[in-house]
């Protein structure tokens, strides 16, 4: 189901037929570095990833993590959207993009079209995470206005993360 589109790009949910395009990201060495090692080895594991994953929270919330594909070539590049998480009073924005997708404005476009998407369904205020030593993150979520708002642990979690925030 499409959530939205930008100018170079069609947002929508996650599906089953993603499972090679969501192994290959969950391995890619920034995904391991600054989001975490999910445990994704086989395709297997990367449909019970998206099952138990995105498309329980798009049953449970509406939302969920997106998969953001070329508008003209449907090749999927990336995620972006809004994850429930526990730890945060808020609902955060997520995303990651496959490394030769990077630094090419794909990421801005996708979530700034999260945003305004998250305006349409009645936020009142976004945060983000990422860890100390993402900069490529940290600047993104400041070029779309957030402001760091303090340090948190989430739970089950040792590591400290920036936390920063928006009001819609």
């Amino acid at each position: 189901m499409q959530v939205f589109e930008t100018e170079r790009l069609t947002v929508r949910w996650l599906d089953v037929s993603d499972q090679d395009f969501i192994l290959r990201l969950l391995n890619e060495p920034g995904w391991l570095k600054y989001i975490g090692d999910k445990g994704v080895r086989s395709l297997e594991d990367a449909e019970n990833y998206i099952l138990s994953g995105p498309r329980r929270m798009y049953e449970r919330l509406g939302f969920g993590l997106f998969v953001a594909e070329i508008k003209e070539t449907r090749l999927p590049i990336g995620l972006c959207g809004l994850i429930k998480r526990d730890g945060l009073e808020d609902v955060d924005i997520g995303f990651a993009f496959l490394e030769a997708h990077q630094s090419k404005g794909y990421a801005y476009e996708a979530a700034k079209g999260t945003m305004e998407y998250a305006r349409k369904l009645g936020m009142n205020r976004i945060v983000a995470i990422t860890t100390k030593d993402n900069a490529s993150s940290s600047k993104l979520l400041e070029k779309l206005g957030m402001l760091l708002a303090g340090y948190v642990t989430l739970p089950n979690d040792t590591e400290e993360l920036k936390l920063y925030g928006i009001d819609l």
